[in-house]
């Protein structure tokens, strides 16, 4: 069923609009020794009380926050205390409460407050980092997370995305301190705070008080401000916004590559919106602990040190590759979500899905040699796929209640579903088009808030098409289709293909009435040896018939553009394999059609045995993205089959054939020739070794010898280059003792930025060692590891082999309570990544009822959806190898045939 505009308003939790904010005079003056911040704020009103109906109180948002005083000013300048200030703690809300008849029934006044706060060291509101200067001494730098909802920690406000206003910010801090915020500065003045020197007597510090220039009228999660101490390096765009990127002192070289991307992407999004970037500037901050990946605050954007700063000599191509998308994502946000936001967070997806798509839109125009649409067929939308199959997903335009759920839909649905419907819209509407609506969207709605249906309306106006028709059974209902080839005619001069679309489950379970009617507007692309076809059919129904030119064979979803599944027939399938073998099929075809098998396997639509015979196509595969999507199937079918270990030594030593096969082609040595495509190969590659063939002599010594190599100059990329790094250090402690794994865990104390510290985080806990293991998970809470990275060791445990699960599950249960404590007011994506590492991974029954009643007795609200999703998992899983051990894999007979 379809969901409409009128339920998603339906008992939503907001403040009352009353009275409505237009403008923020803010100040801050944060104490980086006590961990706590001085606040005043005047927030002026707008009344908008149409029936005059009288009110005693103003209620906004607060959390963390305790209020010295408050008195509302009239516009005849009458000053009115406060008779009470009321805080609900659960709500997270303050209300101001006067004289009756005091306030005005109409017009304008504002309200000053005074108020304080804490740095707290949650990576969200106004939070304290920690990082070490040049000399080596600690030092604590304050900034701020807002989104969603936690401007509220900051400073009482209407923390909603509709209430967009005005915000003037001063920050009164000690004098040699940078301080930064959405604006260029426009005053800044010296002055003396008194301080106790722990005898009663005032000293006076030197500060100063940085006022910055008014913001655009924006959401108040997009103000941001830091304090701290930086470098920076600097450009210009073609339209004259001063560029910087800052990194901690001392590590200016490694801002270059992310500000020239950025100046870049500036240029490029000007050029396709026809919307100029509005601010003067456009800073961008490299942050020590950050929950997220980054942070698109208006002029300000924030990111964790890894997704911005690039050793110019160590850095891989798949670190400045995602390097290169995370500026770009951030960057589209200045246009989508930043000057035209969603109404409300339902659609979430209108920021996050925009920016998914432009991140690849925007770093193909700028690397064309990352062949970014290609690598979305095996990302992005490999991503949602395997989400959507789930009945514990959730529709693109989820329903949101109560703001403090939004965080659960920070996923792949709203970031790669979201970005693949609009590759599909795109792709049916031709660029000019859809290039035309967002340019009309952007212009229409600047600096105010939207809905969904107002993009479908733009574009509808340009092309005339049914745009809102077809997109709405995308967005509004969860899942999406299996087109089924259901009958078919192969003749001289034709080809004709029956159609059934039907709802595509991960574990093919039984549909009832409701899911059986469930069906989409399916574009039907199709393509053959000699290319893309031209012509296309919009699929309305449930069944439908299409006829193509003669050809020898016949892919559905050319260029997987639409998110589905396709089940071909075993005819279709037979001549399938021809345009893999001889690679007259596209690379986004040949990786599209593998990653579908995997998925129709595993929903028992399509044999395991036709799976494998698919699989031994490849064996002669060079190129990338396919060997992403071979990668995902073998890894997928080695964590399923570890349970079985008489089918699962068989499927070793077909895979190790295959893996070993693509190694040769491309060899352990780094050519100075190669692409980034190609470096980033040998990765996948030597991962997969580290996987099917690490106990092979050969692998072992070669790991070893690089390792080595690596340990007595860690400058020597030609041994061991950063895009093998991470695997060679699983294999080395695969096959070690704790000599290898002191040896690796030192890397961490010697590397001298996140990036190559984080290598040892993701490989550490593959030692085979159980003793060691525990180890590792014990080193993930000691906190030494920043609480942005700590669950990096825990899924280098659990994601390392049965045993490894079974000890971070057991870790997990046993330290449940002070885990839970580490991020008990930070982001939940953080117990929600806790909760993947930890309690994923398993293939049976079993253990998905022990892990579902351990999350009955230890709840987790802000975590529910991701535990559902999970146990979902674990009993697709659990069905998976069923499906497996019932068929011919089960016979050695079998693998010898391939």
């Amino acid at each position: 069923m379809l969901v409409t505009l009128l339920d998603k308003k339906e008992g939503r939790v907001i403040l009352p609009s009353h009275v409505v904010p237009t403008r923020y005079d803010l100040s801050i003056e944060p104490d980086l020794e006590a961990f706590t911040f001085q606040g005043h704020v005047d927030i002026s009103f707008k009344v908008n009380n149409q029936q005059q109906q009288p009110y005693r109180s103003v209620t906004l948002h607060a959390k963390e926050l305790a209020f010295q005083s408050a008195r509302a000013i009239l516009e005849d300048g009458t000053k009115v205390a406060v008779d009470e200030i009321r805080m609900n703690f659960a709500a997270t809300t303050v209300e101001f409460v006067f004289a009756p008849d005091a306030l005005p029934s109409s017009g304008s006044f504002s309200l000053k407050v005074d108020y304080s706060g804490m740095l707290n060291n949650q990576m969200c509101g106004f939070y304290r980092s920690q990082y070490t200067d040049i000399h080596g001494n600690k030092k604590i730098m304050a900034s701020t997370q807002f989104e969603s909802i936690d401007a509220r920690r900051a400073f009482p406000c209407v923390d909603e995305p509709a209430a967009k206003a005005v915000f003037a910010l001063t920050l009164i801090v000690p004098q040699q301190l940078d301080c930064l915020s959405n604006m260029p500065e426009k005053t800044i003045a010296t002055i003396k705070s008194g301080a106790s020197n722990g005898n009663n007597n005032s000293v006076a510090k030197v500060k100063k008080s940085v006022t910055f220039m008014d913001t655009p009228q924006m959401s108040p999660y997009l103000l941001a401000f830091i304090v701290g101490e930086f470098d920076s390096v600097q450009a210009v765009s073609k339209e004259g916004v001063l560029v910087k990127v800052y990194t901690p002192p001392g590590k200016s070289d490694s801002g270059h590559y992310a500000l020239d991307c950025a100046v870049r992407a500036l240029d490029a999004y000007n050029a396709f919106f026809e919307v100029p970037y509005p601010l003067l500037k456009l800073d961008m901050v490299a942050i020590p602990e950050f929950a997220a990946g980054a942070m698109e605050n208006w002029g300000l954007v924030t990111y964790r040190e890894v997704d911005l700063l690039i050793d110019p000599i160590k850095a891989s191509s798949s670190q400045k590759q995602r390097v290169a998308v995370v500026v770009t994502h951030e960057l589209a946000h200045q246009w989508f979500g930043n000057l035209v936001t969603m109404q409300w967070w339902d659609d979430l997806w209108l920021n996050e899905g925009f920016a998914s798509w432009c991140e690849n839109w925007a770093t193909n125009e700028l690397f064309p040699e990352f062949k970014m649409w290609d690598q979305f067929t095996t990302g992005a939308l490999a991503s949602a796929l395997r989400l959507d199959a789930l009945r514990s997903s959730h529709p693109i335009q989820v329903p949101i209640h109560d703001a403090k759920e939004v965080e659960q839909v920070f996923d792949a649905i709203s970031y790669c579903k979201g970005a693949s419907v609009i590759r599909m819209i795109k792709a049916v509407l031709g660029m000019n088009f859809f290039r035309t609506g967002l340019v009309n969207y952007m212009k229409k709605y600047a600096y105010g808030n939207t809905e969904t249906l107002d993009l479908w309306n733009a574009w509808e106006e340009v092309s005339k098409m049914p745009v809102a028709e077809m997109m709405t059974s995308w967005t509004e209902q969860m899942g999406f289709p299996l087109l089924k080839v259901v009958g078919e005619d192969w003749k001289a001069d034709a080809v004709t293909l029956q159609l059934e679309q039907v709802w595509f489950l991960a574990d093919g379970s039984e549909l009832d009435e409701e899911g059986l009617a469930k069906h989409w507007t399916i574009p039907i692309m199709t393509c053959n040896e000699n290319g893309p076809q031209e012509d296309m059919t919009l699929m309305r129904q449930k069944t439908a018939t299409v006829t193509l030119p003669a050809s020898k064979w016949v892919k559905l979803n050319a260029g997987q553009e639409v998110p589905m599944r396709v089940l071909p027939s075993e005819e279709m399938l037979k001549r399938l394999a021809t345009g893999i073998q001889d690679k007259s099929m596209s690379g986004i075809d040949r990786a599209g059609l593998l990653t579908d098998a995997y998925a129709l396997v595993k929903a028992n639509h399509m044999a395991p045995e036709a799976l494998m015979r698919l699989l031994a196509s490849y064996r002669d595969e060079d190129s990338y993205v396919v060997w992403e999507s071979i990668s995902s199937a073998l890894n997928g079918l080695d964590t399923v089959l570890s349970d079985d270990e008489a089918i699962n030594a068989n499927f070793h030593a077909f895979a190790r054939s295959i893996v070993v096969n693509g190694m040769q082609k491309v060899g352990w040595v780094a050519s100075k020739s190669d692409d980034p495509l190609t470096s980033m190969l040998r990765g996948i590659l030597v991962n997969l070794l580290g996987t099917f063939a690490y106990d092979d002599e050969s692998v072992a010594s070669e790991a070893s010898t690089r390792f080595k190599a690596f340990l007595e100059n860690h400058d020597d990329v030609q041994s061991l280059p950063s895009d093998i790094r991470s695997p060679v250090f699983k294999i080395y402690l695969k096959n070690g003792t704790a000599k290898e794994y002191d040896e690796v865990k030192k890397y961490y104390y010697d590397a001298t930025d996140n990036a190559e510290r984080k290598h040892v985080l993701g490989s550490l806990g593959f030692i085979s060692d159980p003793k060691l293991k525990l180890k590792t998970m014990e080193w993930s809470t000691s906190g030494e590891i920043k609480l942005q990275d700590f669950f990096y060791l825990m899924g280098s445990v659990g994601h390392s082999n049965s045993a490894g699960r079974q000890v971070a599950w057991k870790y997990f249960q046993d330290n449940f309570e002070a885990i839970k404590a580490m991020v008990a007011n930070a982001s939940s994506s953080l117990m929600d990544a806790v909760i993947v590492m930890c309690c994923s991974g398993f293939c049976s029954n079993e253990k998905a009822d022990e892990i579902e009643a351990f999350f009955k007795d230890h709840t987790l609200p802000s975590s529910a959806r991701k535990i559902s999703q999970t146990l979902e998992g674990m009993r697709s899983n659990a069905k998976f190898l069923g499906i497996l051990q019932a068929s011919e894999l089960s016979k050695p007979d079998f693998w010898s045939s391939l």
